[in-house]
């Protein structure tokens, strides 16, 4: 998977963004943005006097914000456990998002009289921890005790629970480290280090390769620095793409994946207010969680850890913000824009209220079922809210704002021999690009499975893993490679429990949809579905499959009687014309 970088960024308006919840919905892929135009929402709150708190979204890895503290009549926003939404204030700051490699010195200088010290820096980054489900949080305590907020804990809170105990609903609390409770799959990161490797890999291309070759050459570098690092250190290696490509950094990672539950409120303390007040601060709700790190059975001796204080954040405090970046897209060309406004965010949204409304008439089946689907449906609520905000926010003045500084640009670019002999005609490739994209987006989008069900996804990862294993390392699909295998198996082979009737009502919502959308006449559809009915095949297969079963995914992972080499729904995988990602799921059994 991509990965974004480590940043710290300044803000001038906190109250005016809104971001996705989540990664698998919503999404938020960094990578994309130009130098400091990314911008997003989880992190740990640090005045320079090392106060700290959290804000509310999960993304990418650690990244840092500044802004000025806001008026006494917010103070209790950066108060307690009980408001960690530094995000959401209105406060005094300074444009920009900055990589701790990078921070911005002399302007702090300048402006603020703080230089931060490259220990204080180092103090932050090795403080923060990133959540690979999505999310961030911080140590904050010698003892690997970690804090985070409610809803990036309840993926795991719901896992662990059952019929019988439902930890979302009703909260945990380990009175004693023996009674924490092991999250079944979550894996935490903390950034141990940052090496440029640009030239390396902007080197791997040749003189006169085509732009598909230049891809693939840049792509095989990268997986072997990552291969070459894991195998030196031991430490997770990911090598991330900044600025479009105009920087690739390595870093590393220490990571954990024995993470227990310490404690967390009852959903309706975490979420108080609800759904109304989900985009709406300060917000007065118990809206934290707390882990614990172990590593080798025993809790982690975290010794770089954010300390309470008690007194909070004062006026005018210098507050800086250490978390998991969403972007903001502004460095779309306006062509891109109006393909988001026109065709990406309408599909998108009508898609997400289709979905919800499924998962609520699932829901309504009974109290165990509204259970199973509380964690989809909150996800998908916020996404929903998060979209919506954000389509509505491209308006008629931001395409005239953004067709001025495109016109601008362009007219300075002419006005260069050289830059535009370089850059010339990017506008125009891009926008022949985006037409070919709002042809492809739909058929993208309702040519899958894996998207609504879980064991659809789990059957796609199984058989691309088959084929992609053969392959040499270089060649391989992202999330492939050597260096990403330990990484893969670890969610593939998750305990968390998954429940087939609540996979059945999803995939047959899945492939209604897609018929409803694309037709009956379609090629993808008429191979899915096979002469059947929607809710027929998703009966068929999911009351089937053994996949429910993480001890039968390793076995076809890992070779033996169920090994994909021997299984007919790899070979017919394989064989169909439509590729791995319209696996025939039906014969996965």
């Amino acid at each position: 998977m991509q990965q974004a970088g480590a940043f710290l960024f300044f803000w001038r308006d906190l109250s005016s963004r809104t971001f996705p919840s989540s990664q698998r919905r919503g999404g938020c892929d960094t990578n994309k943005m130009p130098r400091s135009d990314r911008s997003g929402a989880d992190g740990v709150v640090s005045p320079a006097s090392r106060r700290f708190g959290r804000t509310d979204h999960p993304g990418a890895p650690a990244s840092m914000k500044l802004a000025r503290h806001p008026s006494s009549a917010r103070r209790g926003i950066f108060l307690g456990l009980i408001l960690f939404a530094m995000l959401a204030v209105t406060a005094a700051a300074d444009e920009g998002m900055w990589t701790f490699d990078n921070p911005p010195v002399k302007q702090l200088k300048d402006k603020y009289n703080f230089t931060p010290a490259e220990q204080w820096l180092d103090h932050i980054r090795l403080s923060s921890v990133r959540f690979n489900d999505g999310g961030s949080g911080s140590f904050v305590s010698p003892n690997g005790l970690v804090i985070t907020n409610h809803h990036v804990a309840l993926g795991q809170l719901q896992k662990i629970s059952n019929a019988q105990r439902d930890y979302v609903k009703d909260g945990f609390y380990a009175k004693t480290q023996a009674e924490e409770l092991k999250a079944p799959d979550l894996e935490l990161n903390v950034l141990v280090s940052m090496e440029n490797v640009t030239s390396r890999v902007q080197g791997a291309v040749k003189p006169g390769v085509t732009e598909k070759q230049a891809l693939d050459a840049r792509k095989a570098e990268q997986a072997k620095i990552q291969k070459e690092s894991l195998d030196k250190t031991g430490l997770r290696s990911d090598v991330v793409p900044l600025y479009q490509g105009g920087e690739y950094w390595l870093y590393r990672y220490k990571k954990y994946t024995d993470v227990r539950i310490a404690f967390a409120p009852e959903q309706q303390a975490a979420f108080f207010g609800g759904d109304p007040d989900n985009f709406t601060f300060p917000r007065h709700d118990l809206d934290f969680a707390l882990f614990r790190v172990y590593e080798n059975g025993r809790p982690v001796q975290s010794k770089e850890y954010l300390k309470w204080n008690t007194k909070g954040a004062a006026d005018g405090d210098l507050v800086f913000v250490s978390g998991h970046p969403g972007s903001t897209e502004r460095g779309l060309t306006v062509a891109q824009l109006e393909n988001e406004h026109d065709v990406i965010y309408p599909l998108r949204i009508n898609r997400f209220k289709r979905e919800l409304q499924a998962l609520r008439a699932y829901s309504a089946r009974g109290a165990e079922q509204a259970r199973q689907a509380a964690d989809d449906i909150f996800s998908l609520e916020n996404s929903l809210k998060a979209f919506i905000g954000e389509y509505n926010g491209m308006d008629k003045a931001l395409f005239d704002k953004k067709t001025k500084e495109e016109a601008d640009l362009r007219a300075k670019v002419g006005a260069n021999p050289e830059w535009s002999r370089e850059y010339g005609k990017a506008w125009d490739d891009i926008a022949a690009a985006t037409r070919r994209q709002k042809d492809l987006f739909k058929i993208q989008q309702y040519r899958s499975i894996s998207t609504a069900s879980k064991l659809a996804s789990l059957a796609r990862q199984i058989v691309v893993y088959a084929a992609e294993i053969k392959k040499p390392d270089a060649e391989r699909l992202n999330g492939y490679h050597d260096s990403q295998l330990e990484e893969l198996k670890f969610y593939l082979f998750s305990p968390a429990p998954i429940y087939p009737e609540f996979e059945e009502a999803l995939l047959a919502f899945s492939l209604q949809d897609s018929l409803n959308q694309l037709g009956a006449d379609d090629p993808w559809v008429k191979a899915i579905l096979d002469g059947k009915t929607p809710a027929q095949v998703a009966s068929e297969v999911i009351r089937g499959t053994k996949l429910t079963d993480p001890a039968i995914r390793k076995a076809l992972v890992e070779g033996g009687e169920a090994s994909p080499s021997t299984e007919s729904w790899c070979t017919r995988t394989r064989h169909s014309r439509f590729g791995w990602h319209t696996a025939r799921f039906r014969d996965i059994r």
